[in-house]
């Protein structure tokens, strides 16, 4: 086995931690307003209300009351991520990829999509059963992952 002089173990040692560092700084959105910023908490508050929802429905336990609570928290915190994608608001960061701006009609398509799947999930939520909250959350999540798929990285 080939062995390594002290010193250049301590080099290679010393670059592979400023490697790691380097990749896990966390880029601030130091632009007025913040709004990759606002967007990214906006999602990740619908992610928050969307979650306990998969894990009713996975789990078994499954809450009609709870889940209707939930599918209507979603429908309020739904529309307020989509202001904060302004022309200016390709930058670190974002997640968005650029399609967002390169193909605005697509993307205002896959957002009509979502809200049109939030409010059959809130109408099947107010109908208590879990078929068909099963049913409605797919539909969101799989229009959520449509999106993902063409407008994030």
């Amino acid at each position: 086995m080939h062995r390594m002089k002290p010193t250049a173990r301590v080099a290679l040692t010393a670059l592979f931690a400023l490697s790691l560092t380097a990749c896990s700084q966390k880029v601030e959105d130091t632009h007025p307003d913040q709004p990759v910023t606002k967007r990214q908490e906006a999602f990740k508050a619908m992610l928050r209300t969307f979650e306990p929802m998969g894990t009713m429905l996975r789990t078994e336990r499954f809450d009609a009351d709870a889940f209707a609570r939930l599918a209507q928290q979603l429908n309020t915190l739904r529309d307020q991520p989509w202001a904060h994608f302004g022309a200016d608001t390709n930058y670190p960061p974002t997640k968005a990829k650029a399609a967002v701006w390169q193909k605005p009609d697509e993307f205002e398509a896959k957002r009509v999509r979502f809200v049109e799947a939030t409010d059959a999930l809130l109408a099947a939520a107010e109908r208590r059963t879990q078929a068909d909250a099963r049913s409605a959350y797919e539909a969101v999540q799989n229009s959520c992952k449509a999106c993902h798929n063409d407008f994030r990285r």
